[in-house]
């Protein structure tokens, strides 16, 4: 990854602002509607793209979305239902897993703290990360992909890893602006700064960027 120009305070809280301006309350592109929804989606998004989640909790919430009925289903019948996403028997045993220790451990409900998320199969930092921000309002930073290399490639926050770049975020972001930082930088990962060839010539905070060989990208 080259190396880019550190971004500055003022050019951090004016590249929320515009992104604030152009979505006011961003949302995840995981389809959900309890937070029991939400964690399972999360989980399944580990190893599947949000679109092919959705295809597949569209099947699976219909018929169970409660922790014990995804246990009644069992490992079988939930890998049917989720056999599109990739790695998808590991993932149905996590579930189960997970279903069974909300049951045993928090009467059905999804924990509300970083340390018993984290003890669930299949739930990681990133994705307590996620629960903890959209379910119960907490101000985190769920480092994914495309926020990782936002953050080194703008010149935001970077780090040798997730946590690396997490922990400078958290730092570096505005507070007014914390609660849905982390959606403003994964969309924009995700359909703005891409991977492999940045719309540079259609982002809206282009003046902003710290990236050294920026004018590279621009079509």
């Amino acid at each position: 990854m080259a190396e880019a120009l550190l971004m500055k305070p003022d050019a951090r809280h004016e590249f929320f602002r515009r992104l604030q301006l152009i979505n006011p309350q961003p949302k995840s592109d995981l389809q959900y509607t309890s937070t029991f929804e939400l964690l399972i989606a999360v989980i399944l998004s580990a190893q599947a793209t949000d679109k092919s989640v959705n295809v597949a909790t569209a099947k699976l919430f219909p018929n169970a979305n409660t922790p014990k009925e995804i246990l009644t289903l069992g490992i079988d019948k939930l890998s049917d239902y989720i056999q599109t996403i990739g790695l998808f028997r590991s993932m149905a045993k996590n579930v189960i897993a997970t279903c069974q220790l909300l049951i045993d451990d928090h009467n059905g409900e999804v924990p509300s703290t970083r340390q018993a998320l984290e003890a669930l199969p299949g739930v990681g930092r990133k994705t307590a990360n996620v629960v903890l921000n959209i379910a119960f309002g907490e101000l985190t930073m769920a480092v994914d992909t495309h926020i990782f290399r936002v953050g080194n490639r703008m010149g935001m926050a970077p780090g040798k890893d997730v946590v690396a770049v997490e922990m400078k975020l958290m730092k570096n972001v505005p507070t007014e602006f914390m609660m849905y930082a982390h959606h403003w930088l994964i969309l924009h990962g995700r359909y703005t700064c891409i991977a492999r060839k940045p719309k540079c010539g259609e982002c809206a905070v282009y003046d902003l960027c710290g990236y050294r060989k920026k004018k590279n990208f621009v079509e």
